[in-house]
């Protein structure tokens, strides 16, 4: 039996988009989909959209979105999708600005994310549709949309 929050660990291939979905279940591919949509709309053309990483057998694939910097990753765990952002300082001070504006789980996992030489690295669990609008804020901040959007 898997536990909720296992990652894709398989190295044999890439996941599709069946296999993920089902890995993720009703709820959590719901919410796959909702993001994979907000990149598609917000940035076309700006990211590969199939830039899966392997990460090893400690932490399995994820959909990375990345032009000259990271974007964002998306993680899909057993039962749930974890976003994950990385912030340089400059995006940390604008993110900063707008903390209180967002929900508490965030601002926590905000709070406790690990600072590196290369930034602050913030994975969110998107369990419901306040953490999907956070992290689109977010996400707005590290890159602009494109214009019109």
């Amino acid at each position: 039996m898997y536990e909720m929050g296992q990652r894709m660990l398989e190295k044999g291939e890439q996941p599709d988009a069946e296999a993920v979905a089902e890995w993720l279940g009703p709820k959590g591919s719901k919410w796959w989909t909702q993001m994979l949509a907000f990149i598609a709309e917000n940035y076309p053309g700006v990211f590969p959209t199939d830039d899966w990483m392997y990460g090893g057998k400690k932490y399995g694939w994820a959909l990375r979105f990345k032009k000259s910097k990271s974007f964002c990753t998306l993680i899909p765990e057993r039962k749930r999708l974890v976003v994950q952002i990385v912030f340089g300082a400059a995006e940390r001070e604008k993110a900063e600005t707008i903390l209180l504006e967002l929900s508490e789980d965030v601002r926590e996992a905000y709070a406790q994310a690990k600072t590196y030489h290369d930034g602050k690295w913030l994975a969110l669990v998107v369990d419901r549709a306040a953490i999907l609008a956070d992290v689109k804020r977010l996400l707005r901040i590290k890159r602009g949309p494109r214009p019109g959007k």
